[in-house]
């Protein structure tokens, strides 16, 4: 509750008062996956990618006492078998050995092997901050192929540019095709949906040539912005030949322009391929104001677009993504958290969270974010983008399915060592394994 002139209010009012309002209706059990050491790694002090956003959010979830109508996880970091079901072998193994120490004495030639560079630098603890972020993603699938959850949140998650064999874009390890992978197991058809600023290339690399995983991208796009992919005409290969859909804008789009076509694009894809669980990457750096950002959007409108997709009602795996002004990221993701729980929060910032000052000089949940750049995208431009990709659309007849005789075993995510531990747990009690 915010202080003024004339009213302040005594601390147990303060620490019991919620900072939302509960919309009727509201029936999506929500899972919210965060191990708070993700947020302890740095890239390096020029670096644009800054960890402790992930701290900053979760300080305003927590502040607004959204943590009182989720499921809360501390998730365990993923397994190296669990990478190795994308990754390479080597490059695992690469990542496991590399120290900063070790870069030094290292030829180029063989660090330009694995893309380390400015935008992929060596530093410490680069392998278990992957595996924090990674596993938090695997958890939060497990508990929706589980019926625990019918949202699942990670915004450590949504590092959509790493590949198969190297880095990418600030990207060590594809928690999302890792995902995606896991819930196929149990899941026909999946569909991701990419509204970070920058095209998702490396799940849309990963699932090109498949009809069960349709990717879906909002990014910029002029053949040379960051990665340089992401065309109308890349439409997939072989059985996913149409399903690899990208939506290529320019500079300065707005609010009403993005929802628009987000809608308008979005319903049919949905209704057409019809999809079992949806992952969403809601990266931040099409908001505007962004560091690396080109985009006017505010968070509202942003926030709009997990609303849309929400309303569905398909399982949803939440993830995070870029965003390299860390205020309004973590503006974004906790309003975003507050769309997937059905409540309303004060636009006003709880005057007692912990990073208050972070968030001045109104200290409001939504700052005026758009006008910056001037917006490039004109109507007829987006229509000729939606008619493009509403003709490709034709070509899909049906929805693919996929003969699933049993469900694969793992369910639970367990790690060999936690198995033999309830094993020896239960032999101790006299427990019937069997049983």
């Amino acid at each position: 509750m915010a202080k003024s002139d004339t009213f302040s209010s005594d601390a147990k009012t303060a620490a019991n008062t919620p900072f939302y309002e509960s919309n009727p209706g509201a029936k999506a059990h929500v899972s919210y996956h965060y191990n708070p050491h993700t947020s302890e790694y740095h890239y390096g002090a020029l670096h644009p990618m800054k960890p402790f956003r992930l701290m900053l959010t979760d300080h305003l979830v927590s502040s607004y006492k959204l943590h009182e109508k989720m499921d809360l996880y501390t998730p365990r970091l993923a397994t190296k078998d669990e990478l190795l079901q994308f990754h390479s072998e080597d490059y695992i193994d690469f990542l496991q050995s590399i120290t900063p120490e070790k870069t030094a004495k290292m030829t180029g030639q063989l660090l330009s092997q694995f893309n380390i560079g400015d935008d992929c630098p060596v530093f410490d603890g680069m392998y278990d901050y992957s595996s924090i972020y990674a596993g938090a993603s695997l958890d939060a699938t497990r508990k929706l192929i589980s019926g625990m959850s019918d949202i699942a949140i990670n915004w450590s998650g949504g590092l959509h540019h790493a590949k198969k064999f190297e880095p990418s874009g600030f990207c060590y390890v594809n928690d999302i095709v890792l995902s995606i992978i896991n819930l196929l197991r149990v899941h026909p058809r999946v569909m991701y949906i990419d509204i970070d600023l920058h095209h998702g290339d490396g799940v849309q690399e990963a699932f090109y040539t498949t009809d069960r995983v349709m990717t879906v991208s909002f990014h910029k796009y002029n053949g040379e912005f960051f990665p340089g992919t992401g065309s109308v005409d890349e439409i997939g290969l072989g059985r996913g030949k149409n399903y690899a859909i990208n939506v290529p804008l320019r500079d300065g789009i707005d609010d009403d322009s993005y929802i628009r076509l987000f809608k308008l694009i979005m319903e049919p894809l949905i209704t057409k391929f019809q999809p079992t669980c949806i992952v969403q990457q809601c990266g931040a750096d099409s908001l505007g104001y962004d560091r690396l950002g080109c985009f006017n959007l505010n968070i509202r409108a942003h926030g709009e677009c997990v609303k849309f997709i929400k309303s569905f009602g398909i399982p949803m795996l939440v993830l995070g993504g870029g965003g390299y002004t860390p205020r309004n990221v973590s503006r974004l993701w906790c309003y975003e958290t507050s769309v997937l729980n059905d409540v309303t929060l004060d636009h006003k910032i709880p005057n007692y969270l912990p990073t208050y000052d972070w968030f001045g000089p109104d200290h409001s949940l939504h700052p005026q974010l758009e006008g910056r750049i001037d917006n490039k995208n004109s109507k007829k431009y987006l229509e000729s983008v939606k008619q493009e990709i509403l003709e490709q659309l034709r070509y899909l007849n049906h929805a693919p399915s996929v003969q699933m005789s049993e469900i694969p075993p793992d369910l639970t995510g367990l790690t060999d060592e936690e198995e033999d531990a309830i094993r020896d747990l239960n032999e101790d009690m006299g427990v019937d394994q069997k049983s």
